[in-house]
């Protein structure tokens, strides 16, 4: 009787024990900060299949910079070569499919946001649409990729340094 009265208390006790919840269709721990920089990141994500470049910029921030990753820093660019690159290759595109995973958030500030806490999204990116290739036909790659996005709260909202 009272290893059955133990088993009851322990059953009791962990179903009492609070769960964590997760921000909707990811493994992201729930929290108002959490969601909130995902919910900046899917406005981004909506913006690219639209092709809507302009939009894309005012989500960019002024010190947005981009390092492409490759031992050259030819590649790399800041503001100004980010509206360039998006405004001519998303004028190429179209039909234009980009789905996220988003696989982790980190953020420098724990508590209520604040100008300047910066937060680091992981995602994996998969990725179609419809270009014309070198002989006029229309070619349809997919891409695969994981990125880093990293953004900076302005005091009102969600601002991308880079990964765009």
């Amino acid at each position: 009787m009272n290893r059955l009265f133990l088993i009851a208390a322990l059953l009791s006790a962990s179903a009492c024990a609070k769960k964590q919840t997760f921000i909707g269709g990811t493994r992201v721990p729930y929290s108002s900060n959490n969601k909130s920089v995902l919910d900046a990141v899917e406005q981004y994500r909506l913006a690219v299949e639209k092709a809507d470049s302009e939009s894309l910029m005012t989500m960019a921030h002024k010190q947005y910079w981009e390092d492409s990753g490759t031992p050259s820093g030819s590649d790399d660019y800041g503001y100004d070569g980010l509206k360039l690159v998006l405004a001519s290759r998303l004028k190429m595109a179209s039909e234009i499919r980009y789905t996220m995973r988003y696989m982790g958030v980190s953020q420098e500030c724990k508590g209520d946001l604040a100008a300047g806490c910066k937060a680091t999204v992981d995602v994996l990116i998969d990725a179609s649409f419809t270009i014309q290739n070198a002989l006029g036909k229309a070619s349809r790659p997919d891409k695969r990729d994981q990125n880093q996005l990293l953004l900076e709260w302005d005091g009102s909202r969600w601002m991308f340094l880079s990964g765009m």
